[in-house]
């Protein structure tokens, strides 16, 4: 039994949801599994699933559905009909990036005079600001067009109206309780708009105003809107969904410079596009600009037609991102000091560890401190905030991220008077105070945590979509969850649970063997295999009589042409008592040596690591085993099989150096412990005869043919041995056997066939009835590893229960064995 690594949250379909999933896949064509994946999605007919799958233009909506939009386009057109010079005012980020690019190539479409402005982020910020209002009246600017910010730009929009500038805002975040008077306002999210779909992304808004201006939804810039919508984490649903789709078609044939540049220093190739092409690999690059330095090359790379240019604007933004990434790592590292000291003054004080991660220092880039706190929480999982402070000012800028439960902007709300600014949402914020108060607020924030979260809310949950049978995991039905890409925030790769999966072989791959591959022993027809990247570790800890519970992604592998479906292992565990089989199997007596030595073995590959009990039958090798368990601080708790077991209830490996006595022991042992996670078999299997009647028949003729005369016990061992082939041990046995019942008489120190003896069965002998029990015994105890495995499981029996309990256990338990004798 090995525990998986987070609380896996399982939500069974409802009688009425798999009816639904049967009506779809009956009117679609579908193999059940994606069928029974798109009413996970809220997709409940047949229809709505049509639409998802396949839904083309006719799924935007009219842009002249959004509040403002008329106004704002009206605005725009006087403005070029009169030659009035707009400026397109940005954001540094990938998603205001994308709304720049497609601003200016909307204004470069309608003919006008146009220019844009991203604001600078460590030296002016983010967002509309009065400077930049004043920048641009000096600059003659007739209209300020804001993509991706300005919804909350109140004073910076009056003073624009100050100076006689119109102020068109087109923005996707959350409004503030007061809007500024501005020309027009477009959002989604503002009071009031009937817009059926608010999950736009910045320049997601800039498309539909596109829309509106243009009279069509400009398709043919979709692959900037999907790189933003992507960028931005927006859902992949509804509006989003086509928008991405189709941008990605038109990513994989894109004749634009840029995005070919963009692509070749990811090193993919364009044909090969996805949104996690362009979330893992384009998004970070075009960030790094506008986190590092500005965002102008990002915008240049995006309206460029000179391959040259997008070349030298490509190689700029990954040589950012490399110092981007080398920047995050140090600031990581200096992270986890602050962290582990906090974590050791917390212990010596007697203190559990502190609830929040809070880490400050001074000349940290508060542009990446975002990236730096999500790592923390990959690491810890628990909220984290990084601060920049400012020597000069003794300021502290923070960026902030959460888990589930920690509401960030309550916690800030709740903080709000030792704050000088803050905003955000639930999973992300960002602060600003005086760096004298970050104690007081660590301390409240830490009682947050104490008041708001579980021990359960510091274990990170796996949302699985559906419990899938193996025979449903086939290259068809991996062919057909394509269909449900492209996916995403809002969208996620559909996460399957295979339960009870029967090992055929668990080993790994890989440089330095990181990687974990699984091949199922599954009934006729089960084609897929299991691959866990970076779960290496656990292929020695999976017992070849192991049946593993695996949650993960259904793909589709393909190599030299064969193509077979493959589970990609998120995480997994064994529900089952696991045995691993060290039996050794030896033509005679063993001694203690090569059984310790075994033990010692094992110990040194982990089982140290946690509570094991050793049990053996022999004294010597019991202190030798005790001696060995002194250098292991306790974990080891060794036993003889006559010994209580009221000491047994935390150990979670039992380790048999020699077989026990009886079935019923072991059952007690396995009863014993709480949680049993392993059963290690190190005995030796000695071979023997067992007590066979046609033995006792043959050896009672031959005595009685051959002795004639009284002779001494040896001879009679050695006639046995000579003619029949007996072994010493099973010549010892006949004769006692029939010493016992009178067949057999001595005279002296010899022995002779007694005359006309009474006729008697075997099982009245004593030595008879032992070697039978004992022959029972030694066939149960060197029985075939599944048999005894299967014996195991029926006295310590799996937990095949799959809900909302946690599932505490971090690491997995057990360790490796060479298995077999």
């Amino acid at each position: 039994m090995l525990k998986s690594m987070s609380r896996w949250i399982v939500e069974r379909l409802a009688h009425e949801d798999e009816a639904a999933a049967q009506r779809i896949a009956g009117a679609l064509g579908l193999k059940p599994l994606a069928a029974r994946l798109l009413v996970r999605r809220g997709l409940r007919d047949a229809d709505a699933a049509r639409a998802f799958l396949e839904g083309g233009p006719e799924t935007l909506h009219d842009p002249f559905a959004m509040k403002g939009m008329r106004e704002a386009a009206e605005r725009v057109r006087l403005a070029v009909s009169r030659g009035d010079r707009i400026r397109i005012f940005g954001d540094y980020d990938a998603d205001g990036v994308s709304s720049t690019a497609l601003a200016s190539l909307l204004l470069r479409e309608l003919n006008a005079e146009f220019d844009h402005v991203v604001p600078h982020r460590t030296l002016e910020g983010y967002g509309l600001s009065v400077p930049a209002v004043e920048a641009a009246a000096a600059a003659g600017i007739g209209l300020i067009l804001t993509v991706d910010n300005g919804i909350s730009a109140n004073e910076p929009i009056a003073r624009a109206k100050e100076l006689g500038i119109d102020v068109v805002v087109t923005d996707h975040h959350e409004p503030p309780p007061t809007l500024p008077e501005a020309a027009a306002i477009v959002n989604p999210k503002q009071p009031g708009c009937p817009y059926p779909f608010k999950g736009l992304a910045g320049v997601g808004v800039a498309f539909k105003l596109a829309h509106a201006l243009l009279g069509r939804p400009p398709l043919e810039w979709t692959e900037l809107a999907a790189l933003g919508t992507i960028a931005d984490l927006m859902p992949l649903v509804d509006e989003n969904r086509f928008i991405v789709r189709h941008g990605l078609e038109r990513l994989r044939r894109t004749d634009r410079p840029g995005l070919r540049a963009l692509a070749s220093v990811c090193g993919f190739d364009p044909v090969t596009a996805t949104a996690e092409s362009i979330a893992f690999g384009m998004a970070p690059r075009i960030n790094a600009a506008g986190r590092l330095r500005h965002a102008d090359p990002a915008i240049v790379l995006l309206l460029t037609s000179d391959e040259s240019e997008a070349a030298a604007c490509a190689a700029e933004l990954d040589a950012l991102n490399r110092e981007r990434q080398r920047l995050v790592d140090r600031m990581v590292e200096q992270a986890e000091a602050i962290w582990a000291d906090k974590v050791r003054t917390a212990e010596a004080a007697g203190k559990d560890k502190p609830g929040v991660i809070i880490a400050a220092a001074e000349g940290w880039n508060i542009g990446v401190a975002g990236i730096v706190a999500s790592k923390l929480i990959e690491r810890h999982y628990r909220p984290a905030i990084v601060f920049d402070i400012d020597p000069e000012t003794g300021t502290a800028k923070g960026s902030a991220r959460s888990i589930a439960g920690f509401d960030l902007h309550a916690a800030l709300t709740a903080c709000a008077d030792l704050l000088d600014h803050y905003g955000g949402h639930q999973a992300a914020a960002g602060m600003t105070l005086q760096a004298d108060r970050l104690p007081e607020l660590e301390a409240r924030l830490d009682g947050l945590a104490a008041e708001w979260l579980t021990a359960e809310d510091y274990i990170r949950k796996t949302e699985i979509d559906l419990v899938c049978a193996m025979d449903e995991a086939t290259l068809a039905a991996a062919e057909q969850l394509k269909l449900l890409e492209p996916y995403g925030h809002g969208n996620p790769r559909p996460t399957l649970l295979i339960a009870d999966v029967p090992v055929r072989s668990a080993r790994t791959i890989g440089k330095d063997g990181r990687h974990l591959h699984i091949t199922p022993q599954g009934p006729p027809g089960t084609t897929f295999e299991a691959v866990g990247f970076g779960l290496g570790e656990w292929a020695a800890r999976i017992s070849d009589t192991a049946r593993v519970d695996l949650v993960g992604e259904l793909n589709i592998n393909e190599w030299n042409g064969r193509r077979k479906p493959q589970l990609l292992v998120r995480d997994l565990r064994v529900s089952n008592v696991q045995l691993f089989d060290g039996r050794v199997r030896r033509a005679g007596a063993g001694g203690t040596a090569g059984r310790l030595d075994r033990l010692m073995e094992l110990g040194t590959r982990g089982i140290a690591a946690e509570p094991a009990a050793v049990f053996t039958a022999d004294p010597a090798l019991r202190e030798a085993a005790a001696a060995g368990a002194a250098d292991r601080a306790g974990a080891w708790i060794v036993r003889g099989y006559d010994d209580g077991d009221e000491a047994l209830g935390e150990c979670r490996s039992i380790v048999l150096i020699d077989p026990p006595p009886s079935e019923e022991r072991l059952a007690a042992i396995l009863e014993a412990c709480r949680e049993p996670a392993a059963v290690y078999a190190l005995y030796e299997v000695q071979d023997a005869h067992d007590p066979d009647r046609s033995a006792f028949t043959a050896a009672y003729r031959l005595l009685r043919d051959t002795i004639t005369e009284p002779v001494l016990p040896e001879e009679a061992r050695a006639l046995l041995g000579r003619k029949l082939a007996f072994p010493p041990e099973l010549a010892d046995l006949v004769l006692n056997v029939f010493g016992e019942l009178g067949f057999i008489e001595s005279e002296g120190s010899r022995i002779r066939l007694a005359m006309n003896p009474a006729k008697r069965s075997l099982e009245e002998s004593a030595a008879y009835r032992e070697a039978v029990r004992a022959a029972e015994a030694r066939r149960f105890w060197s029985a075939p590893a599944a048999e005894l495995a299967a014996w195991i499981e029926r006295k310590a029996p799996a937990c095949r229960e799959f809900g909302q309990e946690p599932n505490i256990r971090l690491q997995p338990a057990g360790a490796a064995i060479p298995q077999g004798g």
